[in-house]
């Protein structure tokens, strides 16, 4: 039996209509994102691994939506498709075979349900996003898009019960996160016809949006975007609670998402010419190392956790 079926089991997934059904939501995120499969496949245990898989499906199918033809055409796909999930979470039923094994994980984890209502309730911010004026903007996003998004996930690996430290941890966590992609995807971001820095941050620096068009990494380009990257590092620096208020089985998963943001910026910042052009990518040698060493950790939990059940 493979890991993926023993996952499926230890979550308690027994239908084989069912069970089918997640294992086409694992085609999906390895289809679109191969290094996340194998990162949760490495680090989660068993029993988290399927409803993990199947919010990254969700989110990665939601993004597609709002994301994919003209404005009118995203609006309505994403109102069609906030009702259908809405009406299957209220009832538990569902005609659209891609939302069963959503249901059965929400029916697990309830805080899943929660967390998809959350971001469906916000999800049309992405559609009328026309860029930042100030600060103030850019973090009333985070809270209105980015953290509802970010919760739909990191909710199963937050602890039981209560998670507002967690959620604000969070909340911290992804601010740097957020922080660091619109730096990183500037140049497919303003080819887009997106800004998404703020205005007023540009203008504290004395660089216009053509500037950066432009691709002209002047001193003051290279300025603002590596103070970016810097209040970008403090945010991620002022998040490491996050770690130690997950339970030791996830700690892995989220050590090695922090470690993946880390490594990003690091890539970011020694070339930020670059970054007018393209968007920077983590050495491999380096990802593979961190990957190993969380892999191990999560193999040390997993022997401790079946020796003291006596198993």
């Amino acid at each position: 039996m493979g890991g993926w079926e023993r996952a499926l089991d230890a979550a308690g997934v027994r239908e084989p209509a069912l069970r089918a059904a997640y294992g086409r939501e694992r085609e999906q995120v390895v289809a679109y994102k191969r290094e996340v499969a194998l990162a949760a496949g490495l680090l989660l245990p068993p029993g988290t691994l399927p409803h993990v898989i199947v919010a990254t499906a969700f989110m990665h199918r939601t993004d597609d939506l709002l994301d994919s033809g003209p404005p009118a055409t995203r609006r309505a796909a994403s109102t069609r498709w906030r009702e259908e999930v809405t009406a299957a979470l209220d009832t538990g039923r569902t005609d659209r075979p891609e939302l069963r094994p959503l249901l059965d994980s929400a029916e697990a984890r309830p805080v899943l349900r929660a967390r998809v209502r959350d971001f469906l309730a916000a999800a049309d911010a992405d559609l009328d996003f026309a860029g930042f004026a100030t600060e103030a903007d850019y973090q009333s996003y985070l809270d209105g898009y980015s953290l509802p998004g970010f919760m739909v996930v990191a909710a199963l690996l937050g602890p039981d019960g209560d998670q507002t430290a967690y959620r604000a941890a969070c909340r911290t966590f992804i601010d740097s996160s957020q922080r660091l992609d619109f730096v990183n995807d500037l140049a497919e971001d303003l080819a887009d016809g997106r800004l998404t820095l703020p205005r007023q941050t540009l203008a504290e620096y004395g660089v216009t949006r053509a500037d950066l068009t432009g691709g002209a990494a002047t001193g003051p380009v290279r300025a603002l975007l590596g103070a970016l990257l810097d209040r970008a590092d403090r945010d991620r620096a002022a998040s490491g609670a996050l770690v130690d208020l997950v339970p030791p089985a996830h700690r892995p998963m989220v050590r090695c998402l922090v470690g993946v943001e880390q490594l990003t910026a690091t890539a970011a910042r020694a070339d930020l010419d670059a970054l007018l052009r393209r968007s920077a990518s983590p050495a491999k040698p380096a990802l593979l190392r961190l990957l190993a060493r969380e892999h191990l950790r999560a193999r040390r939990v997993r022997r401790t956790r079946r020796v003291r059940g006596g198993r």
